[in-house]
C-alpha cells in the first residue's frame, strides 16, 4: 500500500475496540499534527493504553483507521514499526546486557546499516547522558537511568513518531525533570512527533497540545490554557487555575478503579515488543 503523506503525524478516524461486552474506545477521532509535542490524558480505563496498543500495532482495531507517519496499522504495521520508536510503561530492556549491547541490538533489528550503527548507538548514548556507564550491565541501573536508556534506544533507528506511555511513573522529581527536558529538546527540533501518555497534570501542561479521554470518547482537546478555559475554572484565588483542576472538572471526583481490559495482554506485549523489528 502507497505511504499517504499527511501534515498530521497521526490520524485517527472512528475508531473503536471492544473486549467483549465492554466498549475501550468508542468511534475516536483524532490528528496529531507533525512536529507536536502531544499528550494524551485520561482516567484509569479511559482508553488511553488501548490506543497505545492500536498505535504501536500491538492490538488490532475493531474498527475505525488509524495512520502512523502516514502509514495504515492494520494492513502496513512493519512500516508503522519502522516509523515508531516506542518506550512503555514496563521496561522492555534485557538487563542481561550492557547499555551499549542494548542499542546496538535495537539498531540491527531495525535494519539500520552496518556502518552507521555503532556511531549512532554512542550518539544515542551521549546525549541522553549515559556514555560514561555504556560499559555496564543494565541490572545495575536505576529506575532513572533504564528510562533514560529506553529513550535513547527508541530513538536510535530515527523514527518520525515518539510513544512514550507514562514514561515517568515511579520516578524521582529530579529524574523526572531531567526525562521531560530531554522530551521537550526532542519536541522543539520538530524533527519528530512525541506522543505522551501521563497521569502528571504539570507534566502535560508543558505539552502545546492536549487531549482527553473518558469512557472511550474524546471529550476535550487543545493547549492546556483552552482545555482550562473550556472546563469553566474561574481564578478565585491569587493562585492561577491548573490543568488538574479542569480534569478532574471534566472527567469527574470519583475514583476509578477498572482494570485495563487489555491488561491481560501486558507480558506478550513485552515479548512482542522484543521482536517488534524481527519482521520489520
Amino acid at each position: 500500500m502507497a505511504h499517504v503523506p499527511s501534515d498530521a503525524a497521526i490520524v485517527i478516524a472512528g475508531l473503536r475496540r471492544t473486549y467483549g461486552s465492554f466498549t475501550a474506545l468508542e468511534s475516536l477521532d483524532l490528528e496529531v499534527p507533525r512536529g507536536s509535542l502531544f499528550a494524551l490524558l485520561g482516567p484509569n480505563g479511559a482508553g488511553k493504553s488501548t490506543t497505545i496498543k492500536i498505535l504501536t500495532t500491538l492490538l488490532a482495531p475493531s474498527a475505525g483507521t488509524a495512520r502512523v507517519a502516514g502509514f495504515d496499522v492494520a494492513r502496513e504495521p512493519r512500516r508503522v514499526r519502522s516509523a515508531t520508536g516506542v518506550v512503555f510503561q514496563e521496561s522492555s530492556l534485557d538487563d542481561r546486557l550492557t547499555a551499549h549491547e542494548n542499542l546496538m541490538l535495537h539498531v540491527s533489528v531495525f535494519g539500520v546499516p552496518p556502518g552507521e550503527r555503532e556511531a549512532r548507538v554512542n550518539e544515542g548514548l551521549a546525549w541522553i547522558g549515559l556514555a560514561a556507564v555504556a560499559r555496564q550491565r543494565v541490572r545495575s541501573f536505576s529506575g532513572g537511568m533504564r528510562r533514560r536508556l529506553e529513550i535513547a534506544r527508541a530513538l536510535t533507528h530515527r523514527p518520525e513518531v515518539l510513544v512514550l506511555d507514562e514514561p515517568t511513573v515511579g520516578l524521582d522529581p529530579q529524574t523526572r525533570r531531567v526525562v521531560w527536558d530531554h522530551l521537550l529538546s526532542i519536541a522543539a527540533s520538530r524533527e519528530r512527533t512525541v506522543f505522551v501518555t501521563t497521569h502528571y497534570m504539570d507534566e502535560a501542561e508543558r505539552c502545546g497540545d492536549v487531549a482527553i479521554l473518558d469512557h472511550g470518547k474524546l471529550i476535550a482537546r487543545g493547549s492546556p490554557l483552552e482545555i482550562i478555559a473550556r472546563a469553566g475554572i474561574r481564578e478565585a484565588t491569587t493562585t492561577r487555575p491548573r490543568l488538574e483542576d479542569a480534569f478532574v472538572a471534566l472527567t469527574g471526583r470519583d475514583i476509578r478503579d477498572e482494570p485495563d481490559k487489555g491488561s491481560g495482554e501486558q507480558d506478550a506485549m513485552r515479548t512482542r515488543l522484543r521482536a517488534r523489528g524481527r519482521s520489520a
